[in-house]
């Protein structure tokens, strides 16, 4: 008789490995990772002196805080550019309006001579750090990234030394003295970031909220950090959408030491079209039949995709006839541009289009932004960081706690392939799948539901399943994402014909999240400044489409009972 063979098992981390991922390190596991070449890295990348795109994270217990350490390394970069001779660089930065913060203890030039001498021709600070107040983004190469993990203050015990003639010791390494004090807390990997693709206004009651409570979305600004927001779409212009009230500005972040009349208006093309169909998701309308009609428009087009017998693809286009409406038709929509196209951009991007939101709110003090929609994040890894804890979930939790409502895509790798003990790949679903910044605390994770059968087809296939890693249930509410009608880009569109198009994923869903808080807020404002109250009372007026809840959350996004709750 043939001996059986014992069915292969599934890999698992070893002890050794645990603990090393566990060990204390000042260089974030996502940036080791990246520079040892670990398989989760996103690409290969070769060993010497190549530089990494990072972001630095201060320590809070250097002298003068966060604030002061910022401004060393800023000021230690400076000296270095100056020995260089790159003054265009060095200008651009101090045009910025950096300037040594009031209380910052004083610090003797040759530490920080010795602390720009980490700088090499390959490093650089990127302007966009100045609109944070807590990173600063660089590409630094491998010798830097572990000189600047490393460096450390000299404390008083070394200035007591100094004082009774002792020798002054430099701040390079921590073992050099027991009180010396870290520059930075972490360097962490300035990840790429992606969008989450793969008749709904009716499915989410929008249209009868308008009708019975005027719910247009009056009154309220909502920002979308994306690949930008097509100003020349009729869909912006029938209600001047894109016209902000006194004080605001769009901005693009994807081009570093922009002059500001450009950054403003580069915000507003997208050529990818992600963002534009995102935000006609949130706001706008266009009409040909019923007032207030767009001007110039004729005919409106949607193209959508339909697939062959032989299992390839067309594209097919047809008139539509009467209203398309985003789900708060009368709210303002900024343009954070984030992303170049629909592969390129960075997570300092993001962070730093979160931080401008902050200061055009005076941190809260005067709101002006009320809500962002985040259709776009990365995958997260555990090893990384715990989950809710990276610095893009912090910045989305200190964002909700200043009185702006946060609504992000969950992710689309909720089904995928896995190996059986045989060895042979089979489908599944996947949980614990949420991408940051979905497993941002008091954000309003959004998964994906089916166009307007949730309760026959539930929770899309694709859409990312909780829980989050470290437990807690995830994602909060699912919403339309399945081949969603929008805008589709301009560019090269028939006079008179207004372009729409069909697209899918939780990028689609998360909009119509936030159109709906947009239009909620406009009718019941005692609720602006209070994002936590508001995913309190839509996720408790939530529809159960009877899915398990780390596929649906609290379920169906509803608006007329959230209207109806209060």
């Amino acid at each position: 008789m043939a001996k059986r063979q014992r069915p292969r098992q599934p890999e698992t981390e070893s002890a050794d490995s645990i603990r090393e991922n566990l060990v204390k390190t000042r260089i974030g596991g996502d940036l080791s990772s990246f520079m040892k070449g670990d398989p989760d890295r996103p690409k290969k990348v070769a060993r010497g002196l190549e530089s990494f795109d990072v972001v630095i994270e201060f320590n809070r217990d250097f002298p003068g805080g966060v604030t002061a350490a910022r401004q060393l390394l800023f000021e230690a970069y400076l000296l270095h550019l100056d020995r260089i001779g790159a003054t265009d660089e060095s200008n651009n930065l101090r045009r910025f309006g950096m300037s040594a913060p009031l209380g910052m203890p004083a610090i003797p030039e040759e530490i920080k001579l010795e602390l720009s001498q980490m700088f090499s021709n390959g490093s650089r600070i990127a302007a966009k750090s100045l609109w944070t107040d807590s990173y600063v983004f660089a590409t630094l190469t491998r010798e830097a990234i572990g000189r600047l993990s490393t460096w450390v203050m000299p404390g008083k015990d070394d200035d007591e030394k100094t004082k009774g003639g002792g020798k002054k010791t430099k701040g390079k390494t921590e073992e050099s003295g027991s009180r010396q004090i870290p520059l930075v807390y972490k360097i962490w990997h300035d990840h790429e970031i992606y969008r989450c693709v793969y008749e709904s206004v009716r499915t989410i009651k929008g249209d009868a909220a308008q009708a019975s409570f005027a719910a247009s979305g009056k009154g309220v600004v909502w920002a979308v950090a994306d690949t930008g927001i097509d100003q020349t779409h009729p869909h912006f212009l029938t209600l001047k959408t894109l016209e902000l009230p006194d004080g605001l500005r769009h901005w693009d972040f994807t081009v570093d030491n922009p002059d500001p009349a450009s950054a403003s208006e580069t915000a507003l093309i997208d050529l990818a079209g992600h963002g534009t169909h995102v935000a006609g998701i949130i706001a706008g309308r266009t009409s040909t039949s019923e007032e207030p009609k767009t001007d110039g428009i004729t005919k409106i087009c949607v193209t959508s995709e339909i697939r062959k017998a032989d299992d390839t693809k067309s594209q097919v286009t047809d008139e539509h006839k009467g209203v398309i409406s985003g789900m708060a038709p009368y709210c303002k929509l900024m343009s954070l541009k984030v992303m170049i196209n629909e592969k390129q951009g960075k997570l300092s991007n993001l962070l730093a289009a979160i931080n401008y939101v902050q200061r055009s709110n005076d941190y809260g003090r005067n709101i002006k932004i009320h809500g962002i929609n985040l259709s776009l994040g990365y995958p997260f890894n555990p090893v990384w960081f715990a989950a809710g804890q990276s610095p893009l979930c912090v910045e989305v939790n200190r964002l909700v706690r200043s009185g702006v409502c946060v609504v992000v895509a969950a992710g689309n790798a909720g089904y995928g392939t896995v190996t059986q003990l045989s060895g042979a790949p089979e489908r599944a679903a996947h949980i614990g799948t949420i991408m940051d910044p979905g497993n941002a605390a008091l954000a309003i994770t959004v998964g994906s539901t089916h166009r307007d059968m949730p309760h026959t087809y539930g929770v899309s296939y694709f859409s990312s399943k909780g829980p989050t890693s470290d437990g807690r249930m995830k994602p909060d509410l699912v919403a339309p994402g399945e081949r969603i009608i929008s805008c589709a880009p301009y560019n090269g569109a028939t006079s008179g014909e207004a372009p729409f198009r069909e697209d899918t994923g939780t990028s689609m869903a998360a909009p119509h999240v936030s159109g709906a808080i947009a239009a909620f807020l406009s009718v019941r404002r005692e609720f602006l400044e209070q994002p936590e109250r508001v995913k309190e009372i839509f996720v408790g007026a939530a529809t159960d489409l009877k899915r398990r809840p780390e596929f649906q959350g609290a379920g169906l996004l509803d608006l007329m009972r959230t209207l109806q709750a209060v």
